[in-house]
């Protein structure tokens, strides 16, 4: 069978540029969440959006719950993308869990992927020994258990504590939203995919200069996880932003251009 990629993932492409910089979205969203940093880069890069597939737009009929089993079945879908695109010079902007897909997808095609920028990346939510993750496993099992049984109360209750922002509510009422909008049994799948991975190992793979967004306080990706990162990945930088919560590209997008804006032009 022929797979549409542009289709699959509802690929948007546009702005100018020799360098592209490539959007992937969090858990629960889609690509219009980046519709507050995009304007700023347009001029200068090409920009390409797009979703995750059983997010937002995509071809919900390609999800495939062998594939989406890890991580790696995200990342094999973004190093297609820019197969498809043929692109060769991208930087890649992550966000959650988006940013560890990208370490994954740069550590298999660093020379395609040549640049990433994590926003509030967590390879492990789960403590463990001197590792803190910012969850316990009683945590994440309940976790998981209440958006089994009651998906749309769980994202009532996760989607203001991702936000983190009581002086945004409407970042929170647009991730719940989101979160509503997708099939409950691909939402919980990704849902576990994402909580109860570990990728603290990919950390070290990645050979290209990357940079650590980190909000605090930050209740899903903790200033320790950042840090944590930043201390595991060979070539990267870390800024800690004046503002709270896991979406500074909607909460706090001045501060998460001027950061990216930096990095860009350093490296």
């Amino acid at each position: 069978m022929i797979i549409d990629i542009t289709t699959r993932n509802n690929i948007n492409r546009f702005g100018s540029g020799d360098q592209t910089l490539m959007f992937a979205h969090g858990y629960g969203c889609d690509q219009t969440m980046w519709r507050y940093v995009t304007p700023a880069f347009e001029q200068d890069f090409e920009i390409v959006l797009f979703d995750h597939v059983g997010s937002g737009n995509s071809d919900e009929n390609a999800y495939d719950f062998d594939k989406y089993d890890s991580l790696e079945g995200y990342a094999s879908d973004i190093i297609e993308i820019c197969d498809e695109l043929e692109l060769n010079d991208v930087t890649l902007v992550g966000h959650s869990v988006s940013a560890i897909i990208g370490v994954l997808a740069a550590g298999w095609a660093p020379d395609v992927i040549r640049k990433l920028i994590l926003i509030g990346p967590s390879p492990c939510y789960i403590n463990d020994d001197d590792y803190y993750g910012g969850f316990s496993r009683q945590d994440i099992d309940e976790l998981v258990e209440t958006l089994e049984s009651n998906y749309l109360g769980w994202s009532e209750h996760i989607t203001p504590i991702i936000a983190g922002d009581p002086d945004h509510p409407e970042v929170a009422d647009e991730l719940y939203h989101s979160f509503c909008k997708m099939n409950p049994g691909i939402a919980q799948h990704f849902a576990k995919v994402t909580f109860l991975g570990d990728n603290r190992d990919d950390l070290a793979n990645v050979p290209v200069p990357s940079l650590i967004i980190q909000c605090h306080p930050d209740a899903i990706a903790p200033v320790h996880v950042g840090k944590y990162v930043h201390q595991k990945m060979p070539k990267s930088s870390f800024v800690q932003l004046d503002a709270p919560g896991h979406c500074p590209h909607l909460s706090a997008p001045e501060q998460t251009i001027k950061a990216m804006k930096t990095f860009l032009e350093k490296n």
